[in-house]
């Protein structure tokens, strides 16, 4: 008997399935009659549920089980379940099923054989219900499907194609997303990835994310959400202007993208990076709107706040602030610091410690720091490497007049030059300025002064002179910040202003440039498909509209005798496309090697037309 072409999409299937050995163990159980009867599988859109499925349904029809799907696309299609043994009941995008998810509760579940085996799959968490009746709980297990680990993912980029030179910046980027990573494979297929060409993606992921939000509101409160560290109903009615929003507040906890902890509803790292990236390009003024009101909320909760609480406040404003190149790194680190930590030093460390003292400063300062190690033990702070190695410390000296001083610091092998340690020291140094009981002053100890003035002044933190001081022949240069003239929400908001300044929207180059052209052209029909576009924060349409801009780049090229027949070939293919790009050729009657190079020469025409006009725009900008 020959394959059916079915066997053969079902073979392709398996070959292109990595990971989840957790959740396929669990459902061999369930096939032994060892789990539950009823499995509950949630997860973000593109996460693999509906892959996952399809391997439950191999698995299944291989211990000879009868398989029947019911998808929430086509709710109404008639099931043949009743009475029937040994079935395994699979329900994919159970999110679509709406009232009938009280019908597949109530009544056809139940009616089941009672060797039947049900897996239900969708973006929301399961309904309470199935834990709080005696009865469902006894037979329900639910299973929260997340990211594909690191080396699963780097197996589907393999299995799917993707250079392996490019593979680990599509880790980083996808951080595992399944369908993240198919895309990132499509995109790689084209042209090598890249972060001019992540934008194409992000749109994508948004799309699956939430297909459709309930109102224009619904869409703010989701976007606005992505902007602060953690929702709370008080601050998303701030963010939106509304007086309650306790409403809009239930709808976003119950999204299958957003997670909910002791400080509120935040959206898993992936969905946050794109809906704020669609955000920033697609209405930078609404972006900067939102921000507005969280600064001004913030700000009131740290008036009003405890102690502890303003620590709290702290970390949510410099997180509101973390696109700026100042504050950034102390939320996300510095990308040469990845795999090192910081934490009290072993005894064995406090060796090492006095011997990096000794190497980088002499013997007076290691006896020094011997002696600040025995009457200050909870001074010094070690860093680590991924594989538990010291390679660095700084050590905190209180002083009696309510200044504390960072006496020591330094990476073990470079001192105090540049080094990723360094880097690392720094950024922990100023969240511990957020974090700890905030003293009157803060001292930093260089060996040297003329290197750090301009960067220690950026970060408002000035030279002392006169509390320099000498330890074995060599004098060492002080610098400060005054906490009472200056306090840390002050001096975070100092940071982010500054910063602001300094970090504007960056300009694509011309490779960037074409690349965005010519994705926006292969989703110019669609109704949001210049959504997201990095063109959008271009300067040719700072103070217009996207698609204004392309139909008045195409109505140029139609009014050019040298362009119209290329103008011809776009305009049917993207600007007012037929359903193929075989119908666009026909219906301009060219064979499709010549509708092709006239396809080719169009795009390239287009993009240059474009680039001018942006070139142009830049030097009135000027």
């Amino acid at each position: 008997m020959s394959a059916r072409l079915g066997d053969r999409l079902d073979s392709a299937r398996r070959r292109g399935f990595v990971g989840r050995h957790g959740e396929l163990a669990a459902f061999r159980a369930m096939l032994g009659g060892d789990a539950a009867q009823i499995l509950l599988v949630h997860g973000a859109g593109g996460v693999g549920k509906t892959a996952l499925l399809h391997q439950y349904a191999w698995l299944a029809a291989q211990d000879g089980r009868q398989v029947v799907w019911l998808d929430g696309h086509d709710p109404s299609a008639e099931l043949e379940v009743t009475g029937a043994e040994r079935l395994v009941l699979l329900v994919d995008t159970a999110e679509r099923l709406g009232h009938l998810d009280r019908w597949l509760r109530g009544e056809l579940i139940p009616s089941l054989a009672a060797d039947a085996l049900v897996v239900i799959a969708g973006r929301d968490r399961p309904s309470p219900v199935w834990r709080a009746d005696p009865g469902w709980r006894e037979l329900v297990s639910i299973v929260a499907l997340g990211n594909l680990g690191h080396e699963d993912g780097r197996r589907l980029l393999a299995a799917r194609g993707v250079p392996e030179d490019e593979r680990e910046a599509a880790l980083d980027f996808t951080r595992g997303h399944p369908l993240a990573l198919a895309l990132v494979a499509d995109v790689s297929a084209q042209r090598r990835f890249s972060a001019s060409t992540a934008h194409e993606v992000m749109g994508e992921l948004l799309r699956s994310f939430v297909d459709t939000v309930p109102s224009p509101l619904h869409q703010q409160a989701l976007e606005a959400c992505a902007q602060v560290l953690a929702t709370t109903e008080p601050l998303l009615g701030a963010l939106l202007g509304v007086d309650d929003g306790a409403e809009l507040f239930a709808w976003l906890r119950g999204l299958s993208i957003i997670e909910y902890g002791s400080r509120g509803l935040f959206p898993h790292d992936l969905a946050r990076e794109a809906l704020v990236a669609e955000l920033s390009w697609r209405d930078p003024e609404g972006c900067a709107s939102v921000r507005a009101r969280a600064d001004t909320y913030y700000r009131r909760q740290f008036a009003a706040a405890d102690p502890a609480g303003r620590q709290s406040t702290l970390l949510d404003y410099v997180y509101l602030h973390r696109a700026t190149s100042v504050l950034g790194p102390f939320v996300t680190g510095y990308p040469q610091t990845a795999g090192l930590s910081a934490d009290r030093p072993t005894r064995a460390e406090l060796g090492t410690i006095v011997s990096w003292v000794r190497k980088h400063e002499g013997d007076e300062a290691a006896r020094l720091c011997e002696r600040l190690l025995a009457s200050q033990p909870s001074s010094p702070t070690v860093v680590r490497t991924a594989a538990g190695e010291a390679v660095g410390f700084y050590l905190l000296v209180d002083l009696p007049d309510g200044a504390r001083m960072v006496r020591f610091w330094m990476d073990g092998t470079h001192y105090q030059d540049p080094s990723p340690v360094q880097l690392f020291i720094t950024a922990h140094l100023f969240r511990s300025y957020l974090t700890t009981p905030c003293p009157e002053r803060t001292l930093l100890v260089f060996a040297e002064a003329e290197p750090w003035v301009e960067g220690c002044a950026h970060v408002d933190f000035h030279r002392l002179p006169e509390a320099d001081f000498t330890v074995g022949g060599h004098t060492y240069a002080v610098f400060w910040h005054d906490w009472q003239a200056v306090p840390p929400l002050a001096w975070v908001a100092r940071l982010a202003a500054q910063g602001a300044l300094a970090t504007q929207p960056a300009l694509l180059s011309e490779e960037e440039f074409a690349a965005a052209v010519r994705a926006a052209l292969r989703s110019y029909g669609r109704a949001d498909g210049l959504r997201g576009s990095p063109l959008l924060g271009a300067m040719m349409v700072r103070d217009g509209d996207l698609r204004a801009v392309f139909e008045e780049t195409s109505a140029e090229l139609a009014a050019s005798p040298r362009d119209v027949k290329i103008h011809r070939v776009l305009h049917h293919t993207y600007l007012r496309p037929a359903r193929t790009q075989a119908d666009a050729a026909e219906l301009l009657g060219l064979p499709t090697t010549t509708y092709r190079r006239h396809l080719a020469a169009g795009e390239a025409r287009f993009v240059e037309l474009l680039w001018r006009r942006e070139l142009d725009a830049r030097r009135i900008d000027q």
